[in-house]
């Protein structure tokens, strides 16, 4: 088997490891592909190092196929096409008590705070695995985990039929939750800076705006009889996407906190105060958003498939990084079989 090992700042290191067979309770995973996301980045660039153990093998977006089950193991078989859902709970904290297992004070986030699926051959507990249906192309269900998110994300919004909803920043989770809203029958606006981004939204379908052009609040306010948007979700991870979400939601709307905002920002609070507002943390994801993103990209709900920019071995995994950091893609996928090398 390979495996693609970050080692420190910018740098991976291949290496041959024997796998062995799972062991029992877990499966062993032939991965398919790895999509690389804004958290490896972070890691990429060596701002996690005090979080990973090094030589750490990191990714969670993937797919693959079952090559060999341990024992007790009785609802997968080999051949089958599978996923995984990257969390491990402790199952006996506070938020797990309370049914909030995704959110665990102790949570396990694998291929950041475990082994990840940067790798041919991986073993994964059982429990965490996700089966494909038949037919499902797996380069197009390496999207399913950062689909998961946006349905968590919109799920946990109460996005219904008939609302307008804002999506401030146009990357790849960004244009996820505007097609997730799109599903459920919102009205949906995109703004995004970069004119690749918005010509990409526009291919799938999306409404996409450039703010510094047209303003949005004006924008949103003519569109909606001067009410405002009933959703603003902030996925740019800028004060000022976040000013903006704040600025155009209506009396009683909602405000989604999807990106990381690593220092404090200022916010309007008045508004909040003034048209009563509410503002949700979306961290990551239940069960029920996964097997909702399963069943989106198989049905061809999602442009899973248009969102792929582009396609490196797993020998060449630095330039996947490079690519991503420089821009102007949206989708980096690693192939991580042994036929793609």
């Amino acid at each position: 088997m390979t495996a693609a090992a970050y080692t420190g700042s910018r740098t991976f290191k291949i290496q041959e490891p024997d796998a062995g067979p799972p062991p029992p309770g877990q499966v062993q995973i032939a991965v398919a592909y790895t999509g690389l996301c804004g958290t490896d980045l972070h890691i990429f660039h060596g701002d996690m190092d005090a979080r990973v153990t090094m030589p750490a093998v990191i990714g969670h977006e993937m797919s693959g196929v079952v090559e060999a089950v341990g024992d007790g193991v009785t609802e997968f078989a080999p051949g089958q096409p599978v996923t995984v859902m990257p969390t491990i709970s402790c199952g006996d904290c506070p938020a797990c008590r309370r049914g909030n297992s995704h959110i665990c004070h102790h949570l396990n986030f694998v291929g950041i705070d475990s082994e990840g699926s940067m790798q041919s051959r991986w073993n994964v507990p059982a429990d965490i695995v996700i089966p494909l249906p038949d037919g499902l192309a797996l380069d197009e269900a390496a999207l399913i985990e950062p689909t998961a998110v946006a349905v968590h994300d919109v799920r946990r919004a109460r996005v219904a039929a008939g609302d307008f909803v804002v999506v401030i920043g146009g990357g790849p989770v960004g244009q996820l939750i505007a097609c997730v809203a799109q599903q459920q029958g919102a009205r949906v606006v995109l703004a995004e800076l970069d004119a690749g981004r918005r010509e990409t939204a526009a291919g799938f379908g999306l409404h996409a705006i450039d703010p510094t052009e047209l303003n949005l609040l004006e924008y949103v306010q003519q569109e909606t009889d001067g009410a405002g948007a009933d959703v603003a979700f902030e996925v740019s991870g800028a004060a000022a996407g976040l000013t903006s979400a704040v600025g155009v939601l209506t009396t009683r709307g909602r405000l989604v906190m999807v990106a990381i905002h690593p220092k404090p920002k200022e916010i309007d609070l008045h508004r909040f105060f003034w048209r009563e507002l509410e503002m949700f943390g979306a961290r990551l994801y239940q069960r029920t958003d996964f097997d909702e993103a399963v069943r989106l990209v198989a049905a061809g709900a999602i442009p899973a498939r248009g969102m792929i920019s582009r396609v490196v071995p797993l020998d060449e995994v630095e330039q996947g990084f490079l690519a991503l950091e420089s821009g102007g893609v949206m989708k980096v996928l690693i192939n991580c079989s042994e036929a793609g090398r």
